[in-house]
């Protein structure tokens, strides 16, 4: 590529949204305190308005042109949109609260009314609210908070481009309401939906806005002709609307193919599309195919949002010169929001210096993005300086010795397909394991953390600065193991944990102490609120060096007769909730994974430990987008779990755990995972898991969780009786459990007692 490429035609650079966290987690922390009654609404409102503008200005400085704005999400940005329409259900508007905390009685229930459903964003592993329509649902506008984020970004001089959920995506992502007759598609309120969002776009451009960004990722999915001649008809009437700003289409995650070209032909000034990583060549062909975007503006995605890898700058602005045939104008940007990645690589101090130039935060995704853009405007040579530090940071992670493990990779190749495979099928396992158990019908558990109370994370932070000896901790994680295990005896639960009190993270706890991983002190990105997790990075060749939960687990299992479950975490969640290496097939690193696995499976199985639990809740996240590559992934992804898992004897019990997913096209695969037990979410979807499964023939046990652990109510007894009477519909007793859907972490203990106490009471009412 030459310097003079592009030479003319200024190639502005900007981002499809920004990290929400704040600075030192400053917003999680008031949101938090809030709920706490620590912090005021309006103390609360001003740190949202300060974390805002320190975004607007790391944007400024950054140079970048065009900035997003509406991003910022005090929860979740598809719950912002069902409040911009007016969507909100009528047992939540019925609470007479304020709207502030009508906000959050949807993200997390009252006392008395359940929140909405979460499930995850794609094929991330951040978790939206699920919106509840039905055919009387009416939609009326309140476009407060765009425009008054807006307004903030024009205060420091920047032209900001308000970010709004799609009315396809929207409503693609709704679901119908309780009570609603079967049938109802959500998409059949799009001609109510629409003036909805043309008067939004017409008091948009009241307030000056330019552009708007409408994000539809629903259109990287395969979807049937009806929903495809929905877009055309939402696409078609937006770009007609009179007085509106101009309209960027954001896609990403994937590849647009048939939806193109009506992105093509749609009378919007500006589409969006994902050109990194595995979807650039493709989207490249199909966007030529078509013969490009003719009178419109290309937002190229080139920057991967979703990884934290330094780019190959040289590569990135080659394929940037093949674009400017394509469209009428072209924008450097990263492929998707940057809200999947931490904010600041710089802050990572505890990390060596030369691994950690290989990786790119948001901050340093902004950077690279600026470089390309000034690269492509201002000729090549202007960024000579950076292009050969680029060069050197990929060939020093190419040279590397921590990417590559000859023995690793020699243990992948010995494997063979009964490594996959329990000796004995479930119908021949099963009575050895209750002989050994002896558990009544309705088995009661949890599914593996216990609450962690500040003084407890404390502890592991001193242990982990150095400031505690190994002796105090180990005797402070003790007694709290002590303490769970008497809580739970106490309860009258009949299969037990150990509470994990020695965790920060069901990932990174493991990632800590497999060869292969890094872990970071601030790589936090959002999972769902104020949940916040930090995924390692995969960095090379994974295996176990020694036990990592043996100790804990046996030390449990001293403490009661009861069986206490050892609880791991599965190889594909392991990559689903790091950053991955991509420089090797997926497939590669997790039948790595799977071996660590199944090394700490062996150990726990040698000391003792009768129950065996491998979570697996990103199996269905990390499913393809499309169709046509799903059979493969589900063949590599299973094959991993039964590798980890498959050495074990017959009379221990393997169990799994998944939540807040659509579980519905992935039902043969769970069967082929070949658990004895799997407990997934249940609660806020009432169930219909239960005969999900029945329906697809799953043969073992099942523990659709009854006590939705993600909202601070408290489950009463009679409510979960009768949750257990549905499942009893579709589940035998023999097979049905009792439990949670998901772990007890972050809930407090008088809510936990409470609940499992109800819980324990139900199963025993219908024994």
């Amino acid at each position: 590529m030459t310097s003079s490429s592009f030479r003319g035609s200024p190639l502005p650079a900007t981002l499809l949204g920004h990290p929400r966290i704040g600075r030192n987690r400053a917003t999680k922390k008031a949101i938090e305190a809030y709920w706490r009654g620590e912090l005021s609404a309006e103390n609360l409102r001003r740190t949202v308005v300060d974390e805002r503008r320190a975004v607007f200005e790391t944007l400024k400085s950054a140079g970048l042109t065009e900035v997003p704005s509406n991003d910022f999400s005090l929860y979740d940005q598809v719950l912002d949109t069902l409040v911009m329409v007016g969507a909100v259900p009528a047992r939540h508007r019925d609470l007479g609260l304020d709207d502030l905390d009508t906000y959050f009685a949807m993200a997390r229930g009252t006392a008395d009314v359940a929140p909405l459903e979460m499930t995850k964003w794609f094929d991330t592993n951040y978790h939206y609210l699920v919106p509840e329509l039905g055919p009387d649902t009416e939609f009326t506008l309140d476009a407060a908070k765009p425009l008054q984020e807006y307004r903030q970004a024009r205060t420091l001089g920047l032209d900001a481009r308000p970010v709004l959920v799609g009315p396809l995506t929207f409503l693609r992502l709704a679901k119908a309401a309780p009570g609603v007759a079967g049938g109802f598609d959500p998409v059949s309120l799009v001609d109510r939906l629409l003036p909805v969002y043309e008067q939004a776009l017409a008091e948009l451009a009241a307030a000056g806005v330019n552009w708007v960004q409408l994000d539809e990722p629903v259109l990287v999915q395969d979807q049937p002709p009806a929903v495809l001649a929905a877009a055309r008809t939402a696409l078609q009437r937006l770009g007609e609307a009179t007085n509106r700003p101009k309209i960027l289409v954001a896609t990403y995650f994937g590849l647009v193919r048939e939806a193109l070209p009506i992105l093509r032909e749609a009378p919007v000034e500006g589409i969006a599309l994902d050109l990194s990583g595995d979807w650039a060549e493709a989207n490249l062909h199909e966007l030529a195919a078509v013969g490009g975007l003719p009178g419109k503006r290309l937002v190229a995605g080139v920057i991967d949002g979703r990884n934290v890898w330094a780019a190959d700058l040289r590569a990135q602005l080659a394929r940037l010169a093949t674009l400017h045939a394509l469209a009428d104008e072209i924008v450097v940007a990263p492929s998707c929001s940057l809200l999947h990645v931490p904010l600041d690589v710089s802050l990572e101090t505890g990390l060596d210096h030369d691994v950690r130039r290989w990786f790119a935060f948001a901050r340093q995704k902004i950077d690279e993005v600026a470089t390309l853009a000034r690269g492509i405007t201002a000729g090549t040579a202007t960024i000579e300086a950076e292009l050969r530090d680029n060069d050197e940071v990929l060939a020093h992670r190419a040279a590397s010795p921590i990417t590559h493990d000859p023995a690793v990779r020699e243990r992948v190749r010995a494997t063979t397909g009964d490594d996959e495979h329990r000796a004995t099928p479930y119908a021949d396992r099963a009575p050895r394991q209750a002989e050994r158990l002896g558990l009544p019908n309705l088995p009661t558990t949890t599914i593996g953390s216990f609450p962690q109370t500040p003084a407890l994370r404390s502890a592991r932070a001193r242990f982990r600065r150095g400031d505690l000896d190994r002796a105090w901790y180990t005797a402070r994680m003790r007694a709290e193991v002590d303490h769970v295990i008497r809580l739970q005896e106490t309860l009258g639960l009949d299969v037990l944990v150990h509470g994990e009190p020695e965790r920060n993270d069901m990932v990174q706890y493991f990632a800590e102490q497999l060869t292969g991983f890094v872990t970071t002190q601030h790589g936090w990105v959002q999972s769902y609120g104020t949940r916040y997790v930090r995924p390692p990075v995969v960095v090379g060749d994974v295996s176990r060096p020694a036990p990592m939960t043996v100790e804990w687990t046996s030390y449990a299992q001293s403490l009661t007769p009861k069986p206490v479950k050892g609880m791991l975490t599965g190889p594909v969640t392991m990559l689903c909730w790091s950053f991955v290496r991509d420089d090797q097939p997926l497939e590669q690193t997790a039948r790595q994974v799977a071996l660590a696995l199944r090394d700490e499976v062996t150990d726990l199985e040698n000391a003792g430990t009768a129950v065996i639990q491998v979570d697996e809740p990103a199996l269905r996240e990390g499913l393809p987008l499309r169709a046509a590559e799903r059979p493969e992934y589900l063949r590599w992804a299973t094959a991993a779990f039964r590798l980890a898992t498959g050495g074990v004897r017959d009379d221990t019990q393997v169990h799994t755990h998944m939540c807040y997913a659509e579980f519905g096209e992935i039902l043969s695969a769970v069967i082929d995972l070949d658990t004895d037990v799997i407990s997934l979410e249940g609660a806020r979807s009432h169930l219909s898991i239960a005969a999900d499964l029945s329906g697809a023939g799953y043969p073992s046990g099942v523990g659709p969780g009854v006590y939705d652990i993600h909202s601070p109510r408290v489950p009463d007894r009679a409510e979960l009786t009768g949750m257990l009477r549905r499942a009893l519909e579709h589940v035998p007793a023999g097979r049905l459990w009792v439990n949670p859907d998901c772990g007890l972490k972050t809930r407090d203990e008088a809510e936990v007692k409470a609940s499992l106490a109800n819980l324990v009471a139900a199963a025993e009412s219908l024994r």
